[in-house]
This record gives structure tokens, sequence and C-alpha cells, in this order.
């Protein structure tokens, strides 16, 4: 988030310095930190991309271990069940 404050801010000083002074150097300076600028947007969604999508995977996997957790304690407890009634 710093990161992103910091090329933000750096871009907009430097586009309103670039306002002031129209040369070749300031546009390619504005270009630059427009770049640079839309390139960390770019990292930083697909890094919240990559998050959210190992998240769902996680929490997924959690969920299939759960249910195999639920269906060995019913089969368990059926199998008990079937014991008991056996010896009757």
């Amino acid at each position: 988030m710093k990161k992103t404050l910091i090329v933000a801010t750096a871009a907009v000083s430097l586009f309103a310095l670039s306002a002031c002074n129209k040369t070749p150097a300031a546009d390619n300076v504005v270009a630059n930190a427009d770049a640079a600028a839309d390139n960390l947007v770019d990292s930083t969604d697909n890094m919240a991309d990559a998050i959210v999508d190992n998240a769902t995977n996680t929490a997924d996997a959690m969920k299939a271990d759960a249910s195999n957790a639920a269906d060995a304690m019913k089969d368990h407890a059926a199998n008990k069940a079937d014991a008991i009634d056996a010896k009757k």
C-alpha cells in the first residue's frame, strides 16, 4: 500500500511539473511514472487474485477433509450399530 501511495504521489507530482514545463524529457518522466503506476496496479491485482484463488483452494480442501471425516464417522457409527444388532 505504501508503494502504491509513493508511486501515485510521484506520478501526480511529475504530471504537475510537466504541465508547467512541456519538454520531451518531462513527458518521458511522466510516461515512465504512469507506466510504473500501471504496472504496480496490475501486479497488485494479480497478487490479490492469487490470494483469493489460494484461499478458495484451501477452503475447498478443508471442506473436502471435513466431509471425508464426517463420512468416516458415519461409517464407523453404522458399523458399531451393525455390530450391536448382530449381538442381539
